[in-house]
């Protein structure tokens, strides 16, 4: 398990400061960021904690993983990369040969 975790569900009124003082139960978190919206800066309901050590991380995920938090349940678990391309992944049309045409023979244009 890496160090960094995704942290899900949590109330939107909670801060990096709130955060920080609970996951430090678990051991020493380097940095807390919660997520926000660009157009108005209300918190997104997610949070990502990174923490000193992958045990530490384990600890904190195992340790907060539906723990209840301004009446909400924590969704703990390692942080997963962000998919490359910022469209979920599959991209637009991807490696497919195209072209062709008909299966006989062309002749070249000049």
């Amino acid at each position: 398990m890496g160090r960094r975790l995704y942290v899900g569900n949590i109330p939107y009124t909670t801060g990096e400061a709130e955060l920080q003082e609970l996951f430090s139960q678990a051991g020493n978190v380097e940095s807390v960021r919660v997520m926000r919206d660009a157009a108005t800066g209300r918190a997104r309901g997610f949070a990502f904690v990174e923490m000193a050590t992958d045990e530490e991380a384990q600890k904190a995920a195992t340790q907060f993983n539906q723990y209840q938090l301004g009446g909400r349940a924590l969704t703990v678990n390692e942080a997963r990369p962000k998919p490359e391309g910022g469209f979920g992944g599959g991209g637009f049309g991807g490696n497919r040969g195209g072209g062709g045409g008909s299966g006989g023979r062309r002749e070249p244009r000049w």
